[in-house]
């Protein structure tokens, strides 16, 4: 794409400042490696020969402009309809006539029609003649009679301008994209929208189709926001034209090198060292440019949305509030007054809040005099005019150490309040998907205006606003309370919401990992004994490095469901592209398992997109369960309750950090959070025990036997009915009664097991009750419930058939031939 580093694999070497680089510097590219990728907006150059398809009326007499008009413009012959048709086109001629001019559009120019006032004003309070009026206004139009302005066009109501336009204009190529338009998996309004927007542009700018570029277009759609024109505002967040754009694109209308996608082509990317620094407006342009060379030094070892926290720092809070402090500094060398009066105003954030993270711009500013000074005595011809003592000393950084174990106090207490929360917000994204799935499976199986019942409750199917869809979306009716739902779009809204949950949940993936997750990151490993193992690639992402994760059951079906979705409505897993928030630019287009169709394309799910998810869910829950209320659950929250879980079940932290992709353990001790003192007691038990046995190099990377052991702990868990769920290194605790265990899962093969077992739990009650026992019969019924709860959730994993992941597998050659390969 256009403007985008994509495609590019290679990796920074070597040590670097905080985060490495995630994107290869480009030599091509000035400015400090910086790649915008928007259209500049502009009119298209006006046609040699404009269009004229029935002639030029620029200045035929009014007659003759009347009835070419009534004859094209009338449906089925009928002379009462061509009539309607001459007086309409009557009125307005008669009304421009009013004007001066030499052609008819110097008199449509003269009239002020362009300024925004609509024709059927002319007609005061006769609705007749105003709707006379407008009619024929859009004729005029459509015939390239007059050309009006973007604002005079819009300001006129036309309900079938793009049949009219295109009855004129007879064009191969615009009905080519009309065809097009008209395959979009969407409702016929938004078709019909993307058919008006192309044949407004062309009107107004008096070309055909093959002169749109994408320069124009983008003109129109930035013009039509600007003016507000059906809906398209600052506030609104869209544009005109934005489904019209990939049509258009794929069909080779615009350059290969254009952005597919309108979002692409009106996002900014990333901008240059100048311009986030001049956005600032500093005063003294001295240290502006000491500022701008520094950071661009510095920006090569930092990825971008690091650079820009930085240039934040540094200009926004630093230097931008030193110069509203004392207007009159000329230079770093800042005087103990000024510096201090920064200082206190750092503590409070501009809301009133106190500023949590104060150790950030200090040691930012500190960094700055610190590089300056050594800089200086490499090249002091540059630097040492700017050599001053760092403000910043040792006692404003004392309390460091304290204010970070402050915040990891704030971390552990925030993932011990949602520890208990987090199986009820799984049990709710599961419960209503399952529900939801259920229920558009049922109304499937019924035709609009029938009924069906799902768990006692009877719907009707009804019909959509409009059935000219091409996949046309399914309502039912609550027969009792009269809910309309609305259950194509809501199962798969609580689909999506329950694949991140879940995913989060399961495997500890940062949000912009989940979003980076695609077809190719599934694999597949053979164990010596046979048994093939699930693995999940994850890309880099905060780290330079990529990490495989085996996958447990739950986590796999999870990713077999969204595979089997795409596979359903696609065929297989589209590839598109994923817009990068942090870094500001455009992936290269990659089979992502988390998409979405958007703007008339499919692309990326981006980390907000994540984030609102879960807020929605949240907020549901909040309304029946209170301890929800003023709850925000955050994607990295699902990460250190991830952790806490690997650890506080006794796997060795050193795995835990290489599951969680972690260089430091210190980084993944800081995301334990530990709950009560049995909990702590059993903890440090448990690492006295493993201290004893180990050698004392514990915190190390896993050698192979210690993975082997690893590995031979599931298959020590394997018993009759499933497996068991026990943590790693520890024994059975409920002496092998694994119907009443928990961490019991069932294999659904081994249903018909769980029959037989009921039959003879049955039978042996029965004779507990003939004889009196009552102790054997409250043991009884207590090991039925804990056998059928198993049974159902079982069958629950049982409702998917089995999923195709599209694994590239190696053909031998015999089997090759025999397929005819």
């Amino acid at each position: 794409m256009a403007g985008s580093k994509v495609g590019n694999s290679l990796r920074l070497k070597g040590p670097t400042t905080n985060r490495v680089r995630r994107h290869e510097l480009d030599s091509s590219v000035s400015a400090g490696n910086f790649a915008p990728t928007a259209i500049t907006p502009a009119p298209p150059p006006p046609p040699a020969q404009p269009p004229r398809s029935l002639g030029d009326f620029s200045t035929v007499p009014a007659t003759e402009i009347v009835a070419v008009a009534a004859e094209h413009f009338t449906q089925g012959g009928q002379e009462k309809e061509r009539w309607r048709q001459r007086n309409a086109m009557r009125d307005f001629l008669a009304h421009l006539a009013t004007f001066s001019g030499a052609t008819w559009q110097e008199r449509w120019e003269a009239s002020g029609h362009d300024g925004g006032r609509p024709v059927g004003d002319v007609a005061g309070d006769d609705k007749q003649l105003r709707n006379r009026l407008n009619r024929a206004a859009g004729y005029a139009f459509a015939m390239r009679l007059v050309r009006p302005t973007l604002l005079g066009f819009r300001c006129n109501r036309f309900f079938h301008y793009a049949p009219w336009f295109r009855g004129v204009a007879k064009d191969p190529w615009l009905e080519e994209f009309c065809a097009r338009a008209d395959q979009l998996p969407m409702a016929q309004a938004r078709r019909s929208k993307a058919k008006f927007d192309v044949c407004c542009a062309l009107t107004v700018f008096g070309i055909d189709l093959k002169d749109l570029t994408p320069e124009a277009l983008m003109h129109y759609a930035v013009e039509s926001r600007a003016h507000g024109l059906a809906g398209e505002n600052s506030e609104s967040g869209t544009y005109a034209g934005t489904l019209a754009w990939p049509i258009l694109h794929d069909m080779g209308q615009f350059p290969a090198s254009t952005p597919r996608s309108f979002r692409a082509a009106v996002t900014r990317g990333q901008i240059s060292v100048e311009e986030a620094v001049d956005r600032h407006q500093l005063r003294n342009r001295e240290v502006r440019d000491v500022l701008v060379e520094y950071i661009r030094r510095r920006s090569a070892g930092l990825d971008y949305s690091t650079l820009r926290g930085l240039t934040n720092l540094l200009v926004r809070v630093f230097w931008k509030q030193i110069e509203e402090i004392n207007p009159d500094q000329k230079d770093l060398r800042l005087s103990e007054e000024t510096f201090t009066s920064w200082k206190e105003w750092l503590l409070v954030l501009p809301n009133g809040k106190p500023r949590l993270d104060v150790d950030g711009p200090l040691m930012a500013v500190r960094a700055l005099y610190l590089d300056l000074q050594t800089w200086a005595v490499a090249e002091p011809e540059r630097w040492s005019k700017w050599s001053a003592p760092c403000p910043v000393r040792d006692a404003d950084l004392r309390w460091f150490h304290l204010r970070r174990r402050r915040l990891q106090e704030r971390m552990a207490n925030r993932t011990r309040d949602r520890q208990p929360l987090l199986p009820v917000l799984s049990q709710y994204v599961n419960d209503t998907w399952h529900r939801l799935r259920t229920m558009l499976e049922a109304a499937r199986q019924v035709e609009n205006g029938e009924e069906f019942t799902v768990d006692g409750t009877t719907w009707l199917r009804v019909s959509t606003k409009d059935q000219r869809h091409n996949r046309p979306p399914i309502r039912a009716v609550n027969r009792t309370t009269g809910e309309l739902v609305h259950l194509s779009r809501d199962e798969n809204n609580a689909f999506w919401q329950w694949a991140v949950v879940e995913t989060l949940r399961l495997a500890g993936l940062r949000a912009e990992e989940l979003t980076e997750l695609t077809h190719l990151s599934v694999r597949q490993y053979q164990r010596s004994s046979g048994e093939v193992v699930a693995l999940l690639v994850i890309s880099p992402s905060k780290s330079d490095r990529e990490r495989v994760i085996p996958m447990s059951a739950e986590l796999f079906h999870v990713i077999a469901q969204i595979i089997r979705r795409h596979r359903d409505h696609h065929g297989t897993v589209p590839v598109c592209a994923r817009y990068d928030l942090h870094e500001k630019v455009w992936s290269e287009e990659l089979p992502y398992l988390f998409q979405t169709f958007h703007g008339g394309i499919q692309r990326g799910m981006s980390t907000t997109t994540i984030w609102r998810m879960i807020k929605r869910a949240c907020d549901t829950l909040a309304v029946t369960h209170p301890q929800f209320k003023g709850v925000k659950f955050a994607p990295h929250d699902f990460r250190r309750l991830f952790a806490t879980e690997l650890v506080n079940n006794g796997l060795p932290i050193h795995i835990g950090a290489a599951l969680l992709g972690h260089l430091d353990i210190r980084t993944t001790r800081g995301y334990v959070a530990v709950f009560d003192e049995d909990v702590i007691s059993q903890y440090q038990q448990f690492l006295a025990r493993r201290r004893a046995e180990r050698p004392k190099d514990e915190y190390r990377e896993p050698s192979a036997d210690e993975w082997s052991d690893f590995q031979q702990h599931f298959d020590k868990r394997r018993v009759e009915l499933g497996s068991c769920g026990r943590p790693y290194g520890t024994s059975c605790a409920h002496e092998h009664a694994c119907i009443r265990c928990p961490m019991l899962s069932i294999n659904p093969k081994m249903l018909f097991r769980l029959d037989e077992l009921e039959q003879d739990l049955v039978q042996r009650r029965n004779r507990a009750v003939t004889e009196g026992w009552q102790g054997e019969i409250e043991g009884i019924d207590l090991t039925l419930t804990f056998l059928r709860g198993k049974r159902t959730q079982a069958q629950r994993f049982q409702r998917s058939e089995t999923v195709y992941l599209g694994l590239p597998i190696q053909r031998s050659s015999t089997g090759d031939r025999a397929r005819g390969y």
